[in-house]
């Protein structure tokens, strides 16, 4: 491999030839390699759209001029477009409050720009990363913003996949919604209820749950950009802050504006855990949804069979014809994830110390990762799974008309204690608590029609 000679602060250090990045990115793909993986596309997307932002601003402000912010605004416009998509090199879990992926983005950008100028990659005396790609910025308050940008594009995704979700839901429901079953509590027989309604439970609880992230998204269109370093605005010239942020806004297609309190938007990290907990909340419900489910479809023999479910692959490599619930049990462990990543974003949004959170890069691999998991997945449950539940109504109305626990419709009118005992009796003779009830001459066929249905 062919090298160059980049120099940064800390003196001279050789980087591949062909690379966009720089010096800084050079040491820093030395140093984090917990992962394994790069920034998220939605970082880079959105760090690209940051640097465009401020340089339009830097340019109307007269920070700098017409020609370098021009070329920086090519380069972010190119990155957009999606080329050098593998110049963005670094760890997700890199340097405290991403610095070395703002650097990262810089160097690539400055790279850009520079070819753009007819320049060599690395003659940065033309265009440099921090003087002129990071101007009026700070990783203190472009990668605060960037986490934002890169959760709302990833909301913007994901959200229209629940959206699937509940729309299979609802309509399972009404195809079901003359298809009596016994109710369960406690997992034991309980009053009857119809399978659509249980369905269309489960889609109010997942609407529910999308709203409550909706409502959450809203904290994220506060952002930091203008605050620079640990929120004072220093070095960012009259008027960028605003400009920066209206820019963005245009470019992202988000109702950004600036937080009011730039310490705060530096210090908290509360709207991104709250978009974290808001996912948690909804991975419970989901998680909820795929137990019954499973519940539901245990058989066909020796299990509850009330619901049939597709066959998406075989179900065992030893038992032939076995159908297993298989896409439920990956949505329950896509759920714990989701569960285990919320604790770590917990944790890290706690972690911060007096002017800035550090903890940025793991808090955005953990939001990042639980939305893109459920942007794929949630779709394939939706039509794989729900939109191919079947059920046997004749035979869920005879289990409903069967339960000793529908006397509980006959206690008002017999008494809690006479009901009771008409319960054990039809455990013991296995005749229905109606027919008993008749013959016992506590209710006559008519009044028995109007209470048991």
């Amino acid at each position: 491999m062919r090298y160059r000679t980049d120099e940064d602060s800390l003196g001279r250090v050789r980087v591949p030839a062909d690379a966009y990045y720089g010096p800084f990115t050079a040491r820093a793909v030395a140093q984090y390699v917990a992962t394994g993986t790069p920034s998220h596309p939605d970082l880079v997307a959105a760090f690209a759209m940051i640097k465009r932002s401020a340089a339009a601003a830097n340019v109307k402000t007269g920070a700098i001029d017409r020609t370098r912010g021009r070329a920086i605004m090519a380069a972010c416009d190119r990155i957009l477009g999606g080329r050098y998509a593998d110049q963005f090199v670094v760890d997700s879990i890199n340097s405290g409050a991403g610095t070395a992926v703002n650097m990262n983005a810089n160097e690539v950008i400055a790279n850009v720009a520079l070819s753009i100028l007819r320049k060599k990659r690395g003659a940065y005396g033309h265009l440099h990363p921090n003087d002129h790609v990071n101007m009026s910025q700070s990783s203190n308050d472009t990668y605060p913003t960037a986490m934002h940008v890169a959760i709302l594009r990833a909301l913007s995704r994901a959200l229209p996949a629940v959206r699937t979700l509940e729309g299979s839901l609802s309509k399972k429901a009404r195809e079901f919604a003359s298809h009596t079953k016994v109710g369960r509590t406690h997992l034991m027989d309980a009053l009857p209820v119809t399978l659509g309604s249980e369905i269309s439970a489960y889609a109010t609880a997942v609407s529910r749950a999308r709203g409550g992230i909706e409502e959450a998204q809203k904290g994220l269109h506060r952002v930091a950009l203008g605050g620079t370093a640990v929120g004072t605005g220093a070095n960012a010239p009259r008027g960028y802050r605003k400009e920066a942020v209206r820019q963005l806004a245009r470019i992202s297609g988000f109702p950004l504006s600036p937080e009011p309190d730039m310490q705060y938007g530096l210090q908290s990290r509360h709207a991104v855990a709250r978009v974290s907990s808001s996912l948690r909340n909804l991975a419970s419900e989901l998680g909820r949804i795929s137990n019954d489910i499973r519940l539901m479809a245990s058989g066909p023999m020796a299990g509850l069979a009330e619901v049939g479910i597709p066959a998406v692959h075989a179900g065992s490599s030893i038992m032939p014809g076995k159908v297993n619930p298989s896409l439920a049990e990956s949505m329950n462990m896509v759920c714990f994830e989701i569960s285990g990543c919320d604790h770590a974003v917990s944790l890290a949004a706690g972690a911060g110390q007096m002017e800035l959170n550090v903890m940025l890069p793991g808090m955005l691999r953990c939001v990042l990762g639980p939305l893109g998991m459920l942007e794929r997945f949630v779709p394939v449950f939706a039509a794989n799974l729900v939109d191919g539940l079947t059920s046997d109504r004749k035979k869920l109305a005879e289990r409903a008309a069967s339960t000793p626990v529908i006397v509980t419709l006959l206690a008002p009118k017999i008494g809690y204690q006479r009901a009771s005992g008409l319960f054990k009796e039809s455990l013991r003779t296995g005749r229905t608590v109606r027919d008993l009830a008749v013959s016992a001459g506590l209710v006559t066929e008519a009044q028995a029609d109007a209470l048991l249905g």
